[in-house]
């Protein structure tokens, strides 16, 4: 797999801290071997820094901005505080999901009796440029066997990598909410008002669910649980439809909201 030297300026990085003296800090880059980038003080953090101990200390897992990078002099500049709460813990889930690609990766290769670097050269950089990482590639065979296959990818090795990514990895689920407010004025109202949510949880997949709870009358919480937000959104406006196409035509009232408050 084709990796890069040096980091790019903006980039950030996890790294972990080799050495802390009084003007700054050390740092080795776990995504790039061999090579180390420096923390002035001045980038600690936000503030002034009386004891740079208070905020950093040797083996200290961090997540770092690059903010020069000299090849010539193998010399990287770091900054700890120009990196959010937010940033930081996207950053090591997905050197943590870096990882776990690699290792699964070399389960596949060890299956096909072949070398890492053989598959790599095979397939590996191939679901790289295709996906974005190895680790979208072992979610997209994980989610659907047959993704990697309608994307043009083919081969004997693609069994044994839909094996391992069913397996091992665990495919994320987003929740959406909304509220129905749902009104019949006819004597058999309340089966009209059940016919409805019973006709909007009816999921057209497998991997999406709708679940409507009453909640006190005209309230319905409607829950939607699936893949991506994409197909959430999208499971959510037609099982609001098919609500609202019944109920107009048993003359009753509804309503939709969005965003509810439980």
């Amino acid at each position: 797999m084709l990796k890069k030297e040096y980091p790019e300026e903006g980039e950030l990085i996890v790294g972990t801290i080799t050495k802390v003296q009084g003007f700054g800090a050390f740092v080795s880059l776990d995504e790039y071997p061999n090579r180390e980038g420096f923390i002035h003080i001045s980038e600690i953090a936000t503030g002034w820094v009386k004891r740079i101990r208070n905020f950093v200390r040797e083996k200290q897992k961090v997540v770092c901005k690059v903010v020069h990078v000299d090849t010539a002099k193998k010399h990287i500049d770091l900054s700890l505080k120009k990196v959010n709460d937010h940033q930081r813990r996207e950053k090591i889930q997905e050197w943590k999901n870096a990882q776990k690609a690699t290792k699964l990766f070399e389960m596949v290769a060890q299956l096909l009796g072949k070398s890492v670097d053989q598959c790599y050269q095979e397939f590996g950089d191939s679901l790289v440029k295709k996906y974005g990482t190895l680790y979208a590639a072992f979610e997209e065979s994980a989610y659907d066997a047959n993704t990697l296959k309608n994307d043009g990818f083919s081969g004997e090795w693609l069994k044994k990598f839909e094996e391992v990514a069913k397996s091992s990895i665990t495919v994320p689920f987003v929740e959406i909410k909304g509220m129905l407010l749902m009104t019949s004025y006819l004597p058999d109202g309340i089966n009209h008002i059940k016919e409805a949510v019973s006709l909007a949880q009816k999921s057209e997949f497998d991997d999406v669910s709708i679940d409507i709870k009453y909640i006190g009358a005209p309230r319905y919480m409607i829950k939607v649980k699936a893949p991506d937000y994409k197909i959430a959104e999208s499971q959510m406006k037609k099982a609001v439809e098919r609500a609202e196409a019944y109920m107009k035509k048993m003359k009753g009232e509804i309503e939709f909201k969005r965003e509810v408050e439980e």
